[in-house]
């Protein structure tokens, strides 16, 4: 029986190419990371699964679940919304608003309605991801952002007026 050779360090570590620092990294993971901070993702999540929870507890053993009946379907149509909200919140980040409120009344409701909020858990979870989704801000952008320094005239320190400032002052 022959074995072979152990690799040496030259074999064994295959060298990576290192990519050129450019203006953004190209790929599936930074631009899907570009696309989630311009929408209440983490919202989304949250709701998405409270609905998930609340949607799916009603189809459970009978052994298992408090209540059967209407509360079951009550508890799936509770689900289905919030799902649906989840997908708003996502997709449309302009409605967070009205998608969070509803997710947040939806969870509450889901308490009487479908097995005591899916156990609490879907009822967490989805006022927890309304509530994101109600106070989420868009991220301002870097080039934007007032701050203390001025640019100055070179010798004479005055400051240089900022274009929105100079159009229609009135002042020659």
């Amino acid at each position: 029986m022959t074995a072979d050779p152990p690799p040496g360090p030259t074999e064994a570590l295959s060298p990576v190419p290192v990519p050129a620092a450019g203006p953004a990294p190209r790929g599936a993971r930074p631009a899907f990371r570009r696309w989630r901070r311009t929408r209440p993702f983490w919202a989304a999540l949250w709701t998405g699964a409270g609905g998930f929870v609340i949607f799916f507890l009603p189809m459970a053993p009978l052994g298992k679940i408090l209540q059967v009946g209407v509360g079951g379907i009550a508890g799936m149509a509770g689900g289905i919304v919030l799902m649906a909200m989840a997908l708003l919140i996502l997709l449309l980040p302009g409605q967070r608003h009205t998608a969070g409120v509803i997710a947040v009344i939806a969870g509450v409701a889901s308490f009487p309605l479908s097995n005591l909020g899916g156990l609490f858990v879907g009822m967490f979870l989805s006022v927890l991801g309304g509530s994101m989704a109600f106070a989420w801000l868009p991220e301002k952008p870097a080039g934007k952002r007032g701050g203390l320094l001025r640019r100055t005239r070179p010798g004479t320190g005055t400051p240089v007026p900022s274009p929105a400032e100079s159009v229609g002052s009135g002042s020659v």
